[in-house]
């Protein structure tokens, strides 16, 4: 039986850790991407100490998904090893500081729209054959702060993402690949963190939660 292949992007910690680990834990090989080689080797800690049989496995990639030579040979590297993907969950994302719109700087600015916004694109060019190939579907996760005051450069870079993301879901409706934008309860993660230091995280979903309940309604419909 051929196995299932996903690609995470983003995978080395909060929502796309939890949704790799939930992917292995149902059989898919993840290929595994992130800057942090330190959060992948635990998600794969993590993944073998479930010990379920059936489970699949891990594929580290520590690498930036800014990098276009990394990425394009990452992709390539799939397409000779297994021909295609099923699944696409990105969730690497640049969490830029808050600052009112008048004192952003201009470094936040470039790594804003180098991965919210460049990276997405180039993805989509490099991943697309892939998933039709598979007839696998993308997952993006929307944030919307757009407008919200000292999220200027973060919202406007993420909703840039999702009007993408949002141009490429209705192009592909009839000849694929699917694509989803989900839509994340807030979740204890590092990125929220950031935005909301000091927040009661008690009340907020589980990342492994979320992941559980976004694949639940994505793999229902495949």
């Amino acid at each position: 039986m051929t196995q299932n292949i996903a690609l995470v992007t983003g995978a080395s910690r909060g929502l796309g850790a939890a949704l790799a680990e939930q992917l292995a834990a149902r059989g898919w090989h993840v290929v595994a991407v992130a800057r942090t080689v330190g959060g992948l080797e635990e998600l794969d800690d993590r993944v073998k100490a479930l010990g379920l049989p059936g489970a699949g496995g891990l594929t580290l990639a520590p690498m930036d998904i800014t990098n276009d030579d990394a990425m394009r040979h990452l992709c390539l590297s799939i397409h000779d090893r297994w021909g295609k993907l099923g699944l696409w969950a990105h969730a690497a994302i640049h969490a830029t500081p808050l600052a009112p719109a008048g004192s952003l700087a201009t470094k936040d600015w470039d790594k804003a729209l180098a991965t919210n916004i460049r990276a997405t694109g180039q993805l989509i060019t490099m991943v697309e054959p892939l998933l039709r190939e598979g007839a696998g579907t993308a997952v993006f996760f929307d944030d919307p702060r757009g407008g919200q005051k000292f999220f200027g450069a973060y919202g406007a870079s993420k909703a840039a993402q999702m009007a993408l993301v949002g141009s490429w879901q209705a192009e592909t409706q009839r000849v694929g690949p699917r694509v989803v934008i989900a839509h994340p309860a807030p979740m204890p993660t590092a990125t929220r963190a950031r935005f909301f230091p000091g927040e009661d995280r008690a009340p907020l979903s589980a990342p492994r939660a979320e992941a559980e309940r976004i694949l639940n309604v994505v793999l229902a419909k495949d």
